[in-house]
């Protein structure tokens, strides 16, 4: 019961505090559109995130269940951490707590006549969105290690936090750094016990597949 409240408390946490640059991007392309259609913009833009992370972590979660990928995506992990760290020293949480709120703000931005359409707002939006969700998608897959419904339901409750309430939690995260920290560090030991289970996991782990096909291909 607790190691499932556990599971369902990283993700959400790895999932928020990997939101920053989507919300930058997101607040920085609203606010560039008329007032009345900003709230669109990043209702639109939260909801494809969240869209793209469910799906490409259903298939990330069946792909590191491939001997080898696993340790593969360990180091992917680390990668990710060592950027959330620059995230974290730069502020970009801060930025784009700023971003959004100046898109949030009918007075802020820019307030002329529609300059764009929606639907190119839209399109930047989501190829970002598209671009930004890897290390999302990464971190969720390896703490739901398989299990689709936890990964889906801890996914859930992040998407709907995020869609009502990103300003806030950008917020929080730049007011209270040690959240930010708190999630890095989860995703350090994540990130390490996945490049463990890739070693040394009976089924998944590299050395398990070397042993059991008498080498690598050409080694053997």
């Amino acid at each position: 019961m607790w190691d499932l409240i556990a599971d369902y408390g990283k993700i959400i946490v790895a999932d928020i505090v990997l939101s920053g640059d989507n919300a930058l991007i997101i607040g920085m392309a609203a606010a560039g559109l008329a007032p009345e259609l900003r709230k669109k913009a990043i209702l639109f833009g939260m909801v494809v995130a969240a869209v793209l992370r469910v799906v490409f972590a259903l298939v990330a979660t069946k792909l590191l269940a491939v001997p080898g990928l696993l340790m593969v995506g360990g180091l992917l992990l680390f990668w990710v951490c060592w950027g959330l760290y620059k995230e974290i020293r730069a502020n970009l949480d801060e930025e784009a707590a700023e971003a959004l709120e100046t898109a949030e703000d009918m007075g802020e931005g820019y307030t002329g006549p529609p300059r764009r359409t929606l639907a190119s707002a839209l399109w930047t939006i989501t190829l970002a969105d598209v671009s930004m969700s890897i290390d999302n998608v990464l971190a969720v897959a390896a703490i739901a290690d398989g299990d689709s419904t936890k990964l889906v339901v801890g996914l859930a409750i992040a998407i709907i936090a995020m869609a009502f309430f990103a300003t806030l939690i950008m917020r929080l995260l730049s007011t209270y750094p040690w959240i930010s920290w708190l999630g890095l560090f989860v995703l350090i030991y994540v990130a390490a016990e996945m490049l463990y289970k890739g070693v040394f996991d009976p089924n998944r782990g590299i050395l398990a597949y070397i042993n059991g096909s008498g080498g690598l291909p050409g080694l053997g």
